[in-house]
């Protein structure tokens, strides 16, 4: 499967979850739990936003305003200002995607001037390779946005 197709399974999955939340699971935060639905929805869209912006400066990443509710090391409990709504997650969510696709057509193989690292454990080299971490990425939230409907039971 391609990195492309990836990206549109793991975008799919994501979306799958998301249907099967209800409106009122959105902003809660289970026990054992870092954060919420919508903390783990901005999450995803803007790292994407992020990545892309990192590996392709041409990108000109949409909402850059939501970083700051959405990045590593945010909290619902530390939000200032209002976070976005459910519906203007899910839009976002829907309109990256092509925007991604098309920004990632043709660039896939190209080598980054300066490798990524993760710490010692990961060093992504080209376009693509940061482009399957981001997949994981994504992945990954998805299922913490799986657990979260779990166990708050809606």
């Amino acid at each position: 499967m391609s990195t492309i197709e990836q990206l549109k399974f793991a975008r799919m999955y994501t979306m799958g979850r998301l249907s099967q939340a209800k409106e009122n699971a959105w902003d809660k935060q289970p026990t054992g739990f870092n954060n919420t639905i919508r903390w783990n929805v901005g999450h995803i869209y803007c790292s994407l936003e992020n990545f892309i912006a990192t590996v392709l400066p041409s990108y000109e990443p949409q909402h850059k305003e939501w970083n700051a509710f959405f990045e590593r090391g945010t909290s619902p409990a530390k939000w200032e200002g209002q976070a976005p709504a459910k519906e203007e997650l899910l839009v976002a969510l829907e309109e990256q995607l092509p925007r991604v696709v098309q920004a990632l057509e043709g660039n896939l193989d190209r080598v980054l001037p300066e490798p990524i690292k993760i710490g010692d454990m990961l060093t992504m080299g080209t376009v693509d390779a940061v482009m399957q971490f981001a997949i994981w990425h994504e992945g990954l939230h998805a299922g913490v946005i799986h657990g979260l409907n779990r166990a708050i039971g809606e």
